[in-house]
C-alpha cells in the first residue's frame, strides 16, 4: 500500500462494490414454533444489503461514498435510491434493471441478539461483467474501491482489476464464491477481510483464538494482500501487515444485533487507511466503528465520530 494509491484528485473517496437491499428489521422476544405466532416489538425497514451498508458507513465517517450495485426498476428501488441520496451517497452507477424485483433481507431478532435471515435476491440483482464495465470510469477515479465477494466471481474480478489498473486502493470483503477465483483476488488486494466462516473457506480451518487468527492472518498475505483482517469470534480480529501484526480485541459493549459490525469495520478500516492513519490505528478504528454498530437492531450503521471515540476507549491497549 504505498502512496501511489493516494495521489491526484478522485470524485469519490469510496465506490462500494456490493448488493443493495430492502433491510426489514422484526425484533421479537422469542421466535415461534411452527404453527405459532408471536407479536413484532419492534419493526424496521430500512435502506440495506452489504453495499448499502457499508456506503452508508464510509458517508457517516467523513467520506465521499459511491455505490455501484443492482436494484429493480420497481417502486422499491426508486425508494432505496432516494433514501441513498438522502444519506449523501453517490448512486449514479446504481444499475436499473428492468422487469426485476429489488432484494428483500429479512432479519428476524430474538431478545438475546441472536438473528435469523430470510433472503429474497433474485440473480438479476446481482452484479455482471458489463455491469461493471459501465462503471468503470468511477472504479478508476475513487481513492478507493471495496469489494463484496457475495457477488459473482467474475464481476469481482472484472471490479478489481479496473480498479487494480488505476493504482487505486482496493478492500475485499469475503469469500470468492469461486475458490478458483481466490489467488487473482487476493494477489488485486490492498486490504481483505474475512470473517472465521471465510478464513476457513480460503484456509480450511477457522481460527478459535489471537494465536491461529493471526497465523492464519500471515498466510492470506503471503499470497498477495498488504493488510489482512481475520475475525476470531467473540474475541476479535487479528491484523497482520509488513512489518508488524497485532491482535485487537473486541470492545466492551452490550450487543443487540451484530449483522452490521462487518459492515462499519470494512468501511472504518478503509476510511483510516485513507485519512493516512498507520495499521494499527486503522485497525483498531475498525474494530470501534464495529463496536459502535452493535447496540442497535439492524445492519444499518450509525456512526459518528464520538460514538467510535467512545468506543476506542473501551479497547484494551496493546
Amino acid at each position: 500500500m504505498g502512496p501511489g494509491y493516494l495521489s491526484g484528485m478522485a470524485d469519490l473517496d469510496v465506490l462500494v462494490v456490493g448488493q443493495i437491499a430492502r433491510d426489514l428489521v422484526l425484533l421479537v422476544d422469542e421466535v415461534p414454533e411452527a404453527g405459532g405466532s408471536a407479536p413484532v416489538r419492534e419493526r424496521r425497514e430500512l435502506l440495506g444489503g452489504k453495499g448499502a451498508n457499508q456506503a452508508v458507513a464510509a458517508t457517516q465517517l467523513g467520506a465521499r461514498a459511491g455505490l455501484l450495485g443492482v436494484v429493480g426498476d420497481d417502486e422499491v428501488g426508486e425508494r432505496l435510491l432516494a433514501g441513498a441520496r438522502a444519506d449523501g451517497i453517490d448512486v449514479e452507477t446504481v444499475v436499473r434493471r428492468p422487469g426485476t424485483r429489488t432484494g428483500l433481507i429479512v432479519d428476524l431478532l430474538d431478545a438475546d441478539g441472536r438473528w435469523r435471515y430470510l433472503e429474497d435476491l433474485p440473480e438479476a440483482t446481482l452484479l455482471t461483467p458489463a455491469d461493471v464495465a459501465g462503471a468503470a470510469g468511477a472504479l478508476r477515479a475513487a481513492r478507493a474501491v471495496l469489494v463484496q465477494l457475495q457477488q459473482p466471481g467474475a464481476a469481482a474480478l472484472a471490479a478489481v482489476r479496473t480498479a487494480r489498473s488505476a493504482d487505486r486502493l482496493v478492500v475485499l470483503d469475503g469469500a470468492p464464491s469461486d475458490p478458483d477465483d481466490a489467488d487473482e483476488l487476493l494477489a488485486g488486494a490492498d486490504v481483505w477481510r474475512a470473517d472465521a466462516r471465510e478464513v476457513a473457506l480460503l484456509t480450511g480451518d477457522a481460527p478459535r483464538d489471537a494465536a491461529a487468527g493471526l497465523a492464519a492472518g500471515r498466510a492470506l498475505r503471503r499470497r498477495g494482500p498488504a493488510l489482512v483482517a481475520v475475525e476470531v469470534p467473540g474475541e476479535g480480529n487479528a491484523f497482520v501487515w509488513p512489518d508488524d501484526e497485532v491482535f485487537v480485541p473486541l470492545s466492551v459493549t452490550p450487543t443487540v444485533d451484530d449483522t452490521g459490525a462487518g459492515d462499519a469495520f470494512v468501511a472504518a478500516l478503509a476510511v483510516g487507511l485513507l485519512d493516512g492513519e498507520p495499521a494499527e490505528r486503522a485497525a483498531r478504528y475498525a474494530v470501534a466503528a464495529a463496536g459502535a454498530t452493535v447496540g442497535h437492531p439492524g445492519g444499518r450503521p450509525a456512526l459518528t465520530r464520538a460514538a467510535v471515540a467512545e468506543q476506542l476507549a473501551r479497547i484494551p491497549a496493546r
